[in-house]
């Protein structure tokens, strides 16, 4: 990939975009799927806030 600063692969470990995707991705429209179908969709995005929340002042 012109451009990128790696010679030949990302460093063992990195998260790139990629990986991240289809780490998060599918779970997550599973968990918000159930829950639209359960009728706590509000509450399944207010849990995914809180989460992301603490999970930032923590690494912070």
């Amino acid at each position: 990939m012109p451009g990128s600063p790696y010679l030949d692969e990302p460093p063992k470990g990195l998260l790139t975009w990629p990986r991240l995707l289809r780490l998060v991705a599918l779970p997550s429209v599973a968990f918000l799927g159930v829950a639209w179908y359960a009728d706590v969709l509000f509450e399944a995005l207010a849990i995914i806030t809180l989460t992301l929340l603490v999970t930032a002042w923590y690494r912070r």
